[in-house]
């Protein structure tokens, strides 16, 4: 009973259009001083034990490693990269947004920043090429959510901080899926560009490539010194996301001089605002995480989840229509913060592993993110292509099936995820 009564408060609230941090934070206020004895010293306690895990610091270097970035003129050097390889393609163009998607998601950790730093170079060129505007779309909004599987990745440090799951294994176990999931967006892009006979660049030399790496080295080398520093144990993914926040200031300002002196306020500006909002966010998902351990009802609801005799595969397949649900409502970092703490512990004791199941979250908030109403990679591309969210909907559904094909892939096949953290760690989970 009283988890119906959470919840219902929880969706009045949300339905009359209240930010979700504090549906949460007044859900949690409303339940515990009138169906409760839990003193108000508590609570106010663990609003501040609720943000002091250090692994939380990552969120706020990360966003400013790709504040960064994306002023820094790193994506453009991307795109030319990206270009020179594959652009005389089918499709050439869309192909090289992906790849340089790819590459971007690589260094910065969100979606939404992966969407506008090579969604606001590339889509005005497709259209110049000759490429329809809800192709280009598609592509973009699609191929960005790829910003949150590639390590480094904001919802996997989430899911880690909500879970005590290992942040390193989690970055690992994402490079295969991510790979993957980038080869089958780009597939349906060669495959969609061929048929329709959408244009092709003139092939580049190996010489205009190699020039075109060479401009763009400093920003992927920012990938092998995530990464490389992550798992050499040079230092923890925290320390990786401070260095790349450095790194990335340096490149911008000193190494590509994209960005000046004076812009550099604004950046930091920007990013401390989008971090105290994500922040705010876990803050108040902390709050209703120790409203609901309190009632027990993680318990009672893994309890019940196991009494009708789910396994692992029926288990997955409710787990998945769940969080599909879910991203019609609220954006990623919401859903991974109230739901995997009721969600993991049933995992656990049906024999899932912890890494495989977080990665299975990551790709629903893929999926999440680009179908409407709340799908934020939509909201960012239409402030880009000037598109209307039923529109963009439309465009996107090549690659949403595509996404949705992949993600009953990693579900059901573990091995995807959880082959390169055991090649490297012995095992994991």
């Amino acid at each position: 009973m009283n988890a119906l009564i959470i919840f219902a408060l929880l969706l009045v609230l949300m339905l009359t259009g209240m930010p979700i941090s504090i549906s949460l934070g007044l859900t949690v206020l409303t339940f515990l001083f009138t169906m409760t004895q839990v003193p108000i010293e508590s609570v106010a306690l663990k609003l501040f034990t609720g943000i002091e895990k250090f692994e939380i610091m990552a969120i706020p270097f990360f966003i400013l490693a790709g504040n960064f970035l994306t002023h820094g003129g790193v994506a453009r050097r991307m795109i030319n990269f990206a270009t020179s390889c594959v652009g005389h393609w089918h499709g050439g163009l869309a192909l090289a947004g992906v790849m340089a998607c790819a590459l971007f998601a690589a260094v910065s950790g969100s979606s939404p920043a992966t969407v506008v730093a090579i969604g606001s170079i590339i889509l005005p060129a497709m259209v110049k090429q000759g490429y329809p505007r809800k192709f280009g779309a598609g592509v973009i909004t699609t191929s960005g959510a790829l910003g949150i599987l590639i390590p480094p990745s904001i919802v996997m440090v989430m899911y880690s901080v909500t879970t005590n799951t290992s942040v390193g294994a989690l970055f690992m176990a994402g490079v295969v899926p991510g790979l993957m999931l980038a080869f089958l967006l780009g597939l349906t892009t060669w495959v969609l560009a061929k048929k329709h006979n959408y244009p092709r660049m003139k092939k580049a030399t190996w010489g205009e490539r190699l020039a075109a790496f060479r401009k763009s080295a400093w920003g992927l080398l920012l990938i092998l010194i995530v990464m490389g520093g992550i798992y050499s144990g040079m230092f923890t993914p925290t320390e990786a996301a401070a260095m790349a926040a450095v790194y990335a200031f340096v490149i911008a300002v000193f190494v590509y001089k994209d960005l000046k002196i004076k812009q550099v306020g604004k950046v930091l500006l920007d990013s401390a605002s989008m971090s105290a909002m994500l922040l705010y966010i876990i803050t108040n998902a902390v709050l209703f995480s120790f409203l609901m351990t309190s009632e027990n009802i993680p318990q009672q609801m893994a309890a019940w989840l196991t009494d009708q005799g789910l396994g692992p595969i029926a288990f997955l397949l409710v787990v998945n229509v769940l969080l599909l649900i879910a991203g019609n409502f609220m954006e990623p970092s919401s859903i991974v913060l109230i739901m995997a703490p009721i969600l993991f512990p049933v995992a656990v004791a049906l024999g899932i592993n912890p890494i495989h199941f977080g990665i299975l979250i990551v790709v629903n908030m893929e999926v999440g993110m680009c179908h409407p109403p709340v799908g934020l990679n939509l909201y960012v591309a239409s402030g880009i292509t000037k598109m209307g969210i039923s529109e963009l909907t439309v465009a996107v559904m090549p690659w949403l099936l595509t996404m949705l094909g992949f993600l009953m892939l990693v579900t059901y096949v573990p091995a995807i995820s959880l082959w390169l953290p055991n090649l490297v760690y012995g095992s994991v989970g």
